[in-house]
């Protein structure tokens, strides 16, 4: 400890000399002399659950990441069509208990002075990460540690096509939810003016979501429920109007399913009426007035649409390519995955190091240092983006370091099954035993997902929520 209360009187050097540092040993509570300090980067999956499994009695916890809540991102298609409220799929970072919380984006990274620089980020944040956020020169301040945890997970990709950033909605993030229920509701009322052609309404009624993977079906999927069970009976003039096309560049949707199953979530798609074009490739996104036109090479025209939500693509978070440019300790840098560009951890999720010209011979281990979730890859073996492998890593990672024998059990990943919902009250499910499909899998996919949810709180709210929207409807109101 003596150390680490030297590191506030210290002037920092480095990157991030130039701005106003303040460390945080200044004026943070320390922990006692008998916990380390494990400074978890990151609110996602991995990091929220991390710093729930770690015993509060041996760890002093600090949580840095630019979003002061998680998201149980499973349900963001709900909370986007009024099935649930937005409240119902976030947990506050803060609720953990006597972790400390800052708000922020790590700049920087020094191993050999164990200390995290942190810029603050306590304005507003609304929707998903697509970019790095303004570097300013001034209020860094810096962040020391014992053992440090990468969960930075990964950025929404737009693969730098025309549009995508400008004018298409992501859902990734509670924001990016009520961006999108504001829009739809907002294209309704729109298209019942009568001062609206036609033609203009069936642009402005048509939703066009890109990207065949479970978001982009879940959320086709609760946007159909929406729209037949809710604004039918409000808009009832304007449904001959409505149109819903789900578009993906492979050759079938749902591509982490066996072919019966994505052959079942087809066919319940065009019962539905909502359209699958698969082998499309979006290549621009402009604005016409009040709606959106979309270019596909495989169409012959442009493509109206009032809402385009973007649901395929994911990058590194732009720190890790920072963190593996750089030099550490004589030469060395940070394991880099050439498919993926994440991190590479051994199968005990420790942070792995090249030696110049020495390949994969020379990997050694980076101490204290740790990594999981989508911006990891274990053993050089990549796993699934989801959250259940960023939940599964958190927890076997507080665990063994909570019992402090990290050395003798490697990370193991059961796989749980997929899951996704097709709308109507049916679902399907996948695992490595069978497949289920039709109301029993819906079923199922509501009680895992009430049973996964973090808190006692959500696990009430949830199923009240969807008592109310069975009852009374979904709440359409734009504020």
């Amino acid at each position: 400890m003596a150390a680490l209360s030297r590191v506030g009187r210290r002037a920092l050097s480095g990157p991030l000399s130039k701005g106003n540092v303040v460390s945080t040993s200044r004026w943070a509570k320390h922990p006692g002399p008998k916990k380390e300090r494990i400074v978890i980067l990151g609110s996602g999956w991995a990091g929220y659950a991390l710093a729930r499994t770690l015993s509060r009695a041996v760890y002093s916890r600090i949580v840095i990441s630019p979003r002061s809540h998680f998201v149980f991102t499973p349900l963001l298609a709900s909370t986007s069509v009024g099935t649930l409220e937005f409240r119902a799929a976030i947990e506050p970072v803060r609720r953990i208990r006597p972790a400390e919380f800052h708000q922020g984006w790590v700049r920087d990274i020094d191993f050999k002075r164990k200390t995290v620089y942190v810029e603050p980020s306590t304005r507003d944040h609304v929707g998903a990460i697509t970019a790095t956020a303004p570097v300013s020169e001034n209020g860094h301040f810096e962040v020391p540690y014992d053992k440090l945890v990468l969960a930075v997970g990964c950025f929404s990709q737009t693969f730098g096509i025309e549009g995508v950033m400008e004018h298409a909605c992501f859902l990734r993030d509670v924001g990016d939810a009520r961006i999108i229920r504001l829009k739809v509701l907002q294209a309704f009322e729109k298209a019942a003016l009568p001062t609206t052609s036609d033609e203009e309404r069936r642009k402005l009624l048509h939703f066009a979501v890109v990207g065949g993977g479970p978001t982009g079906i879940e959320f086709a999927a609760e946007l159909h429920d929406l729209v037949h069970e809710d604004l039918s009976r409000l808009y009832p003039d304007l449904m001959r109007f409505v149109g819903i096309t789900v578009y993906d560049i492979a050759p079938k949707v749902l591509p982490m399913f066996d072919k019966d199953l994505a052959g079942y979530a087809t066919e319940m798609f065009h019962r539905q009426g909502i359209k699958v074009k698969t082998e499309h490739h979006l290549n621009r996104i402009r604005r016409e007035g009040d709606h959106l036109m979309m270019r596909f090479p495989e169409e012959k025209r442009e493509i109206g649409a009032g809402v385009v939500v973007w649901s395929t693509g994911l990058m590194q978070n732009p720190l890790l390519k920072k963190l593996q440019d750089k030099a550490i300790d004589g030469g060395k840098t940070i394991a880099r995955d050439p498919r993926s560009g994440g991190i590479i951890t051994d199968q005990h999720l420790r942070v792995q190091v090249d030696s110049p010209a020495s390949g994969d011979g020379g990997r050694t281990t980076l101490p204290d240092v740790f990594a999981m979730g989508d911006c990891a890859v274990v053993g050089g073996s990549s796993l699934p983006a989801t959250a259940q492998v960023a939940s599964q890593q958190a927890v076997y990672l507080g665990r063994r370091l909570n019992k402090g024998d990290l050395e003798y059990v490697p990370f193991k990943f059961r796989n749980l099954g997929t899951m996704a919902y097709l709308g109507s009250w049916r679902a399907i499910h996948q695992s490595s035993g069978d497949g289920l499909k039709g109301r029993a899998a819906w079923i199922l996919w509501r009680t895992a997902y009430l049973t996964k949810s973090m808190s006692i709180r959500n696990k009430i709210l949830i199923p009240v929520y969807w008592a109310i929207t069975w009852i009374f409807g979904r709440d359409i109101s734009r504020f």
